[in-house]
């Protein structure tokens, strides 16, 4: 579910079901053509749907942030706590092209980084991997 098709009223009778967010990223440094940018936002679109499609009903996808800076991993932690303390229980960050360290955005539950999986994982494994990751962070 998108954030911009709740109401308040709305938010406030699902608010139990919709316990995580997902905060989308870009990753654009400026230096894209028009068409790059599409292309990214394309990417980052397809990526999503492997947790928007089949959690929907529990997760709210909130606007992306589509620029990178140097405090990306400060910006990303601060906006993981002031979602936790707005009722989400979990917040998980997607990004297809952009470059994230995992490891010092410790606020956010799960992070995903396409660009980086795709030298890991087989790339028809992606899917798999992401829904086993969220199952496995609802259960702990």
């Amino acid at each position: 579910m998108k954030f911009s098709e709740m109401t308040q009223d709305s938010w406030a009778e699902l608010q139990l079901y919709l316990d995580t967010c997902l905060i989308p990223f870009t990753g654009l440094t400026g230096n894209h053509s028009p068409a790059e940018a599409t292309e990214a936002l394309e990417r980052l679109r397809d990526f999503l749907d492997l947790i928007e499609v089949p959690f929907k009903g529990r997760v709210m996808t909130y606007p992306a942030f589509h620029f990178a800076f140097p405090e990306m991993s400060m910006a990303l932690n601060t906006i993981c706590e002031q979602l936790k303390r707005s009722g989400f229980k979990y917040v998980v960050i997607m990004t297809s092209d952009g470059l994230l360290d995992k490891d010092k955005i410790s606020s956010a539950d799960l992070v995903f980084n396409r660009s980086q999986m795709v030298e890991e994982i087989d790339e028809a494994k992606i899917a798999g991997y992401v829904g086993e990751k969220v199952r496995e962070m609802w259960k702990n």
